[in-house]
């Protein structure tokens, strides 16, 4: 059977395809309009934009978590948050990490982009804060390097409202997946090569970012935050159970903190946030000789946190080892008055009872009564 138009045909439909894939390919180009750069934005609200790994990419999104799946805080996972949504949620009127959106170039598409050298917003596509450009299982070369590229990315949406963001504030934290790979290595010998390598590493990529974005918004401040001892995570308990250990470990671990520390310190503009020493404070530490020695935290007066991996909220962590919501809220009120302390920003004090009214139904949700109870 003969097909009409015969070859001319097929070459015709073929074009079509070809069109076609090239426009998806070209879809999202120039980023967000205007208008959506702007939607909802309080009037004097503090800009904060994000760089970072997990700890910082939202738990809402359903993009990379969906709905249904064990990750980011399971069949809890509708009341449970990162810091950054909290912080968003508690002073919604003093803070904008921009509007709530799904924005970003993923896959075939971002790589298509970035070779013809078009704009690719951030990588992935994600349901997040619009300068939240932290993603789940990214390290210290992924603010600089690579397709996630994350300083390069902000600054360019950043360039379309330059003048709104001097004197805003970046927030980056990252370095644990360079750092939690090396903790055998860190027990033997806490001034190993590899060690020094990712220091040396996530100090220039932080020095570089801080450079690059500057570039754009001169005035631009930046809140660097330290990485916590991952043998503190339940998951670590049954290892590294001795003085030598600990011992190395810690020392290995103040280095990488104080490179970052040092950095923030002769940076105009930019401070240290010590997430190692705030953990200390509330849970405490191993003993001398590695044994898990924790307090229990209490917020409210009467809800009990323990330094245990699970969904529910009594946990510290999640059952996937992420911060839990009650974790996340006791940083976020440690967070701002850092700020605060740092940057004299006008952000209000989280308080105690505050902090309890927002956490109570998350972790205590009110039973609804059954008719004629």
């Amino acid at each position: 059977m003969r097909i009409p138009g015969g070859p001319w045909l097929l070459l015709g439909l073929a074009l079509v395809v070809v069109a076609g894939a090239a426009w998806y390919m070209l879809l999202d180009g120039p980023g967000p309009a205007p208008e959506v750069l702007s939607a909802g934005r309080p009037p004097k609200a503090l800009p904060i934009a994000v760089m970072g790994d997990s700890d910082s990419h939202s738990y809402q999104d359903r993009l990379s978590f969906p709905p249904g799946t064990d990750s980011r805080g399971g069949p809890l996972r509708e009341r449970t948050f990162s810091w950054l949504e909290i912080l968003a949620r508690l002073r919604a009127d003093e803070v904008d990490p921009g509007p709530w959106l799904e924005w970003g170039t993923s896959g075939i598409k971002s790589s298509v982009r970035r070779r013809l050298g078009l704009p690719v917003g951030r990588i992935p596509r994600k349901e997040d804060y619009l300068y939240n450009f932290a993603n789940s299982g990214a390290a210290c070369d992924d603010l600089m390097t690579g397709p996630f590229r994350q300083a390069p990315w902000l600054a360019e949406l950043m360039g379309k409202e330059p003048q709104r963001w001097q004197g805003g504030i970046v927030v980056i934290r990252i370095g644990l997946n360079d750092w939690m790979k090396l903790l055998g290595v860190q027990a033997e010998n806490p001034d190993a090569a590899e060690v020094n390598a990712a220091i040396s590493r996530c100090a220039t990529r932080y020095e570089e970012a801080m450079a690059l974005l500057r570039q754009h918004v001169p005035g631009l401040r930046f809140l660097l935050v330290g990485i916590a001892n991952e043998v503190d995570d339940p998951g670590q308990f049954d290892r590294f159970q001795s003085a030598p250990e600990t011992r190395n470990i810690r020392m290995a671990l103040d280095r990488f903190n104080g490179a970052i520390r040092a950095l923030a310190e002769r940076t105009p503009g930019a401070a240290y946030f010590d997430v190692d020493g705030w953990f200390q404070r509330l849970w405490g530490a191993r003993s001398e000789d590695g044994v898990p020695r924790y307090r229990t935290v209490t917020v409210g007066g009467e809800f009990e946190v323990n330094n245990t991996a699970g969904d529910d909220p009594h946990n510290a962590l999640l059952a996937d080892h992420h911060a839990g919501t009650v974790w996340s809220a006791l940083i976020v009120q440690a967070m701002v008055q850092r700020l605060r302390d740092a940057f004299g920003v006008a952000l209000t004090p989280i308080a105690d009872d505050e902090l309890w009214r927002f956490l109570q139904p998350l972790v205590r949700p009110q039973r609804v009564r059954a008719p004629g109870s």
